[in-house]
């Protein structure tokens, strides 16, 4: 499902870029998604997964970044 929906929570100014190789530093080509919100569930140098899904993408998140993001719904 896209857009809207129970159990989903609005992020607000996320910034998404794509960063092309040789520019700002960039080895390669890639997209940027930059939101404090964000680095408060997915910390420097973790890794996850992400998906493409009609419409956008998914990303899968490991255990200690699901407690982070659920304590963020909860505020």
């Amino acid at each position: 499902m896209s857009g809207p929906g129970d159990g989903k929570r609005l992020l607000k100014n996320v910034k998404v870029y794509i960063h092309e190789k040789g520019k700002s530093m960039a080895s390669v080509t890639h997209i940027d998604v930059e939101s404090d919100e964000l680095s408060d569930i997915i910390k420097e140098g973790e890794t996850t997964f992400v998906k493409g899904k009609k419409g956008g993408v998914f990303i899968a998140l490991k255990k200690d970044m699901i407690k982070r993001a659920e304590n963020i719904i909860k505020k």
